[in-house]
């Protein structure tokens, strides 16, 4: 069976959420939204629901017959079918039913209400509360945001006020610049005027100058002109004049030139003539004794080295030996063994005996084969030169050096064949006519004229600098061919012990060069002279040069030996060189000349006497 039953205005009663024991039914803070509103939801029922039950209470009979008429009227049976007693009373049940549900009064609900609504009031006092501490802080928050804004404020009106003050001492610096620059401009200005004030009244006081200085030199040059005119006629006269004398000074100049020439000449044929003359005389003693002439020596040393038929280095086996490929590697290889060990040569007995043996033993090996006579004779003439050479260097820084030096030469002229010939001719190439001593004549041995200047230079010794073009100094000619003259003269200081050497190395060879040195009057008469007494080379073209480098050689190496061995003799031939350089020769001629570099030479030849006199020894003899 259905029935229907107008629905109520008011909400049927529910219950909230179950109160805890302890908050006495106020909800948690984080549920205050959700809390208030369903609180004043609820207070809006609990508001219509009041009204209703009110109303109810007024009229109980009435409303539960308009209930029942209202049921009939909403039923949906058919008008014309009737309700049965059953009908009637199930329905009148069940709106007594209602009736009593919507009267009743649940405590816990009241007490629920009653508990809300003062949680609501407490809410709203605490809410006001907090709203007023927030409002306080705002408003102290915003009073110091004010303070802190006037703060800045201030500050930015004083930097504000600080840059419009900046900017007016600009704006004055930079009025007080431009109107400085004004000024100089202005004064710039005015001084452009009066410049061209003033070089326009320059320009006008030039012209008047030039016009006055035009017509001066147009009088000057009249009368220089005129005086011009008169001093060439003067000095065409005057040079006419000094053209006669001048000529007949020319000619009387070549006249005296020629006949001084034309006396030279005869002195130098009557000289040649004599000498010739005194060959010819002592030629048969000479041939007896086998001496030969200065000029004669260094004809047959320089055969040795050119044209000889024996020898002949240059021409014969040197060329030989560099025309063949293994001979020349072999020969290139022993001489690289010889030039260290010449290098390797100290001042010690031992190492010049050792030195020696191993210099014999490359030319002449004692095991194997001997080389043949071409790589030999090349050897010789390498183990010459690079004895030659080593003087050259090592005897000019130092002197005591010339000793040992001079010891190995003289055990290799001792051991080795053909060894003293070539030594002698690589000396006098060297050494130009020092060694014997000669002045080097105007044709080679073989009686040709020299081929150009150098090659008589060359055989004179000189050679080409080492420090660039051209002939070495007179300083390097000097010591190098006075380091190779000690070398020499130490040689003929020592004695050998099982025969005798070569004619050239013999202790009488000192005196022969004293004796050609002082009876050969051209040599006399260079200012080298006296340091040839003293070791010191001359110059072939007979120019006087600087002698202070040359060192001592004859009398400082062999002078006490002399006297030793020639006694009296040798005192008299000391006596002849003191005289020629204190007294001079032939009419007061000195030894050496008048220049300062023979009077130099000659001091120091004296001091040399001085000491052989006295038995002094030198330190490097």
């Amino acid at each position: 069976m259905r029935f229907s039953a107008p629905r109520s205005a008011s909400p049927s009663p529910v219950r909230g959420r179950i109160r805890s024991s302890s908050t006495f039914g106020v909800p948690d803070d984080s549920d205050s939204e959700d809390y208030l509103s369903e609180l004043e939801s609820s207070f809006d029922a609990d508001s219509d629901y009041d009204a209703a039950s009110i109303a109810s209470s007024s009229s109980p009979s009435g409303s539960s017959y308009d209930l029942v008429a209202d049921l009939g009227k909403i039923s949906l049976r058919p008008r014309h079918i009737a309700r049965t007693p059953l009908e009637e009373r199930q329905l009148e049940e069940t709106v007594a039913s209602i009736r009593l549900r919507t009267r009743y009064h649940d405590p816990y609900e009241e007490w629920e209400r009653s508990t809300r609504k003062d949680a609501f009031r407490t809410a709203r006092r605490e809410y006001s509360t907090v709203q007023a501490q927030l409002h306080a802080q705002q408003e102290q928050l915003r009073a110091e945001e004010e303070r802190r804004r006037a703060a800045q404020v201030g500050k930015q009106a004083q930097d504000v006020q600080a840059n419009v003050e900046r900017q007016r001492r600009l704006l004055l610096e930079s009025e007080k610049k431009m109107k400085e620059e004004w000024d100089a401009r202005n004064r710039q200005l005015w001084e452009r005027i009066e410049a061209v004030i003033k070089m326009e009244e320059d320009k006008v006081a030039k012209k008047l100058e030039e016009e006055r200085k035009a017509k001066e030199e147009e009088e000057r040059k009249k009368k220089e002109a005129e005086l011009k005119r008169r001093l060439e006629e003067e000095k065409k006269q005057q040079e006419e004049a000094a053209k006669r004398k001048a000529e007949e000074e020319k000619k009387k100049a070549e006249e005296e030139k020629a006949k001084q020439e034309k006396e030279e000449e005869e002195k130098r044929k009557q000289a040649e003539e004599e000498r010739q003359r005194r060959e010819d005389e002592t030629k048969q003693l000479r041939e007896k004794l086998h001496f030969m002439t200065s000029r004669e020596e260094w004809k047959a040393s320089r055969s040795d080295l050119m044209a000889s038929p024996f020898f002949r280095l240059k021409t014969g086996p040197m060329r030989l030996v560099k025309s063949q490929r293994e001979v020349k590697s072999e020969w290139s290889r022993l001489r690289r063994q010889i030039v260290p060990k010449i290098g390797q040569l100290t001042n010690d007995a031992q190492s010049i005996a050792q030195i020696s043996q191993q210099l014999v033993e490359i030319l002449r090996p004692s095991r194997g084969p001997p080389h043949p006579e071409a790589i030999y004779l090349s050897l010789c003439s390498s183990l010459a030169k690079a004895i030659l050479l080593q003087a050259e260097t090592e005897v000019t820084a130092k002197k005591v050096s010339a000793g040992p030096l001079a010891q190995v030469a003289f055990n290799l002229l001792d051991t080795l064949d053909a060894f003293p010939v070539i030594f002698f001719a690589k000396l006098v190439q060297r050494c130009g006519g020092w060694a014997i001593p000669v002045v080097i004549p105007r044709e080679d041995a073989d009686g040709t004229t020299w081929p150009s200047r150098e090659a008589y230079f060359k055989a004179c010794g000189w050679r080409k600098s080492s420090t660039g073009e051209g002939l070495e100094s007179t300083e390097e000619y000097s010591n190098r061919v006075s380091a190779m003259m000690r070398v020499y003269f130490h040689i003929l200081k020592i004695r050998p012990v099982n025969k005798p050497l070569e004619r050239p190395y013999h202790v009488s060879r000192y005196w022969a060069w004293f004796a050609r040195m002082l009876n050969d009057t051209e040599l006399l008469k260079a200012a080298v002279a006296p340091e040839l007494l003293y070791s010191t080379p001359s110059d072939p073209r007979f120019k006087v040069f600087n002698l202070t480098f040359c060192l001592p050689a004859a009398l400082d190496v062999m002078g006490l030996q002399a006297k030793d061995i020639w006694g009296q003799q040798w005192i008299k031939v000391l006596a002849l060189v003191h005289q020629g350089v204190t007294t001079g020769y032939e009419n007061g001629k000195l030894i050496g000349g008048d220049s300062a570099e023979g009077a130099a030479a000659r001091t120091r030849v004296v001091v040399a006497l001085e000491n052989i006199v006295n038995g002094v020894e030198s330190a490097d003899s």
